[in-house]
């Protein structure tokens, strides 16, 4: 037996974890104390990951649909099937009939990839990726575009140099929504020094350790963040010399604001005045930060309240400072009412951030328009237990001409597909990054730790097979392959570059031609792609970054990270590739591409609605229905889910890892006791599941975690909480609305 050092692939911070692995087996699992980010901290789910490796579900061979069974058949046939069955579908109905339908899923696998899968789809013409990004972000990539001008810029928090954090509808403390964030919290909780807020309705596990909880009432963080930007400029406590240096339109929104009631607002929310009051006093004299999460992205004025966020750190002059909350990311700046761009056609929702929104799929299937879905290539991706309305999609899945599922396990949309394509897990194919990680960032490219006992493959060669066979890969010169043969990648590059010289259009497929030469030449798709990556045109930014690692700025310097990153494929701590300046607040500053470089205070498009949120309106849009008296929140993170990619429900064994959390006295109410069976039913659908009584829970509020309902080894374990949620009950962008169901519990 020996120990090999791997990471966790269960969320995106990637802790580096140790396995021991047995006849092709992970028995053991510990964090690694060698790792540069994780520093031998994991949480109980990367510590468990043998589950996921390992379960009864694993798809070993490619599998048809001959009537209502799978049969297994070859690659070859798999792909020239379905290459087949494409090619009738576009010459018959065009490219608005395919759509592609990706998530991270087990990040290390689905990350590589989801690149793959959208470029098959967008080279055959279409446009339409169906995002998780958007099942949860649009609304906040939509308020970003019109305050910081790209709406794929995000505001990270740089709370290691901040003495307070506010965090708003967010459980580090469960979802570790950064590395090592358990130990961090902790410490700053005991710091007298530091103040730590949270804004949950729930006494959650991270608002537990929390100095000051606001258990706000749900659906009315848009009533909360009004009164907190009225009240900081009613005191005047806000950074007026900040505001007039880099922000554009402060005067515009002040009317926004002058006449609102906050005493009444705040009393909506259940919430005392005096401590919102310290909030924002704290918040605007302290070195601050503020992270939100899918409390409020997937609650009641999701997109507004994004924009309202972007309001508030703005005039406290918290954006690009240190400690504040920094430009990360960022790209072209997009126009949602550019009318060459494409938007769902029953639906006329706009591309945001340039993915489409799932929630919205079952109904462009689910017509009878010209223009309508009628084929599917699935990723990574679990909509009938990740998405909204189980039924909705069931329906619509049903309908399409041609369903591919590529995937590791049967999934319970794998088992509606018409093939179903094994994809190789993280642990069985290579997977990297050419640089994540701030100030420090390091790249790496980690080796399969087991081999695939079956004939699943690398999703990146899985799509570069269906791409060669949509005749999408032009031919290629001997020449290239023996140059991706020799071992040496400067005649590699050279002779690839040559050939697109002479083949401009073939720039388009790039990566592609890169895993069937370079890729096929070292036995991994994915090795090859970090080349693709680095070879394309980079930021200046990223260069700068590079320079400062001791990479020099030129034509070569992608190539020398790459070369670098190989050449320490066996030092799993990573390599360290670029330095950061987090907290340069003018450089950062600078990166907003509005066009007069200044963060957008006003946008008509949020006028009305903003002036519109009261008191008084809002009471009576919250007034309870009579047939859905309680609200579910769809969806909690705690250490017991893992989305769905944890299937055994062995690593569960013995916890009560799915119930319906309840308040005592709603409990009281409806005569229930703890451990009963319940059904919990919504205008979707209804689930049996287990009450569990905790005050934790706030009165009127029940709660069922998600990943749950999952078909393993046939039978089903846990309730399904997307077969309670509406596609319907969503908002403007799409984003479905999980954190405010309607909904009301009987006895089973």
């Amino acid at each position: 037996m020996s120990w090999k050092k791997t990471a966790c692939v269960l969320c995106g911070n990637t802790c580096g974890l140790e396995v021991q692995v047995e006849n092709n087996r992970i028995v053991k699992v510990r964090p690694d104390r060698d790792n540069p980010g994780s520093q031998g901290y994991a949480c109980r789910k990367g510590t468990n990951i043998a589950f996921h490796q390992h379960n009864a579900d694993r798809v070993l061979y490619p599998l048809k649909k001959v009537g209502d069974k799978f049969e297994r058949v070859s690659w070859d046939q798999a792909i020239d099937e379905i290459a087949e069955k494409l090619k009738v579908i576009l010459e018959q109905y065009g490219p608005r009939s395919l759509a592609s339908l990706v998530s991270f899923g087990e990040f290390g696998y689905g990350g590589y990839g989801i690149p793959y899968c959208v470029r098959l789809v967008r080279r055959l013409g279409s446009r339409y990726n169906y995002s998780a990004a958007n099942q949860e972000f649009a609304g906040r990539y939509w308020a970003h575009g019109l305050t910081l001008g790209s709406q794929g810029m995000g505001l990270g928090a740089d709370f290691e140099h901040s003495d307070m954090l506010l965090l708003v509808g967010k459980n580090p403390m469960m979802a570790h929504h950064f590395p090592q964030a358990r130990k961090k919290l902790m410490k700053m909780s005991k710091n007298p020094d530091q103040l730590l807020v949270v804004v949950d309705p729930r006494r959650s596990e991270t608002a537990r350790i929390a100095d000051i909880h606001l258990a706000i009432r749900p659906g009315t963080d848009a009533l909360l963040f009004k009164s907190m930007i009225t009240i900081i400029l009613r005191e005047g406590i806000h950074k007026r010399e900040y505001i007039d240096k880099y922000t554009d339109g402060f005067d515009k929104i002040l009317p926004w604001f002058a006449n609102f009631d906050v005493k009444a607002a705040l009393k909506v929310c259940e919430l005392d005045y005096d401590q919102v009051f310290r909030v924002c006093r704290e918040f605007v004299t302290r070195r601050s930060c503020l992270m939100d999460d899918l409390g409020i992205l997937m609650g009641r004025h999701s997109a507004f309240v994004s924009y309202l966020i972007v309001v508030l750190l703005a005039i406290c002059g918290r954006i690009s400072v240190p400690g504040g909350n920094l430009l990360v990311g960022g790209g072209d700046a997009s126009d949602v009412n550019d009318p060459r761009a494409w938007r769902t056609v029953i639906t006329g929702i706009p591309a945001i951030n340039g993915n489409f929104p799932p929630n919205v799929l079952p109904e462009e299937i689910m017509n009878n328009h010209p223009d309508r879905i009628r084929a599917v290539l699935t990723f990574a991706s679990n909509p009938l237990r990740s998405y909204a309305d189980t039924t909705a999609y069931e329906n619509a899945f049903s309908r399409l001409d041609l369903l591919v599922v590529t995937e590791i396990v049967m999934s319970e949309t794998a088992a509606l597909a018409d093939y179903v394509l094994p994809s190789k897990t993280a642990y069985e194919s290579w997977s990297g990054t050419p640089g994540s990680g701030s100030p420090e960032v390091y790249g790496w490219m980690r080796r399969p730790v087991v081999e695939a006992e079956g004939e699943q493959k690398e999703a990146g060669e899985i799509f570069t097979l269906l791409a060669d066979a949509m005749g999408l890969i032009p031919k290629l010169p001997e020449s290239l392959y023996q140059a991706a043969k020799s071992g040496n990648i400067m005649e590699y590059r050279n002779s690839l570059m040559d050939f697109i010289q002479e083949n401009p259009e073939s720039s388009r497929v790039l990566q592609f031609i890169i895993a069937k030469t370079l890729g096929n030449a070292m036995g991994s798709a994915h090795m090859s792609n970090l080349f693709a990556i680095l070879l394309l045109p980079r930021s200046q930014a990223s260069q700068e970054e590079a320079a400062g690692a001791g990479f020099p700025i030129g034509p070569n310097q992608g190539l020398d990270l790459y070369q670098a990153i190989i050449d320490h494929v066996d030092d799993q701590k990573g390599l360290l590739v670029g330095k950061r300046s987090p907290s340069d607040p003018y450089k950062n500053i600078e990166r907003i591409p509005t066009k007069n470089r200044r963060i957008q205070l006003y946008a008509p498009e949020v006028e009305d609605w903003i002036k519109k949120i009261n008191s008084v309106d809002e009471e009576e849009q919250l007034k309870p229905n009579e047939r859905f008296p309680l609200i579910l929140m769809a969806g909690r993170h705690m250490d017991m889910n893992a989305n769905t990619n944890m299937r055994n429900p062995a690593w569960n064994k013995g916890r009560r890892a799915c119930t319906l959390a309840m308040n005592p006295l709603d409990a009281r109410e409806l005569g229930l006791i703890d451990k009963q069976m319940v059904k919990v039913i919504t205008e979707a659908g209804e689930e049996t599941i287990e009450v569990e009584i905790t005050d934790e829970t706030r009165k009127g509020q029940v709660i069922i975690p998600h990943g749950f309902g999952l078909v393993y080894n046939g039978v089903k374990y846990g309730a399904n909480v997307n077969r309670l949620t509406k596609n319907t009950n969503r908002d403007f962008v799409g984003t479905p609305m999980h954190r405010y169901v309607p909904c009301r519990v009987e006895v089973f």
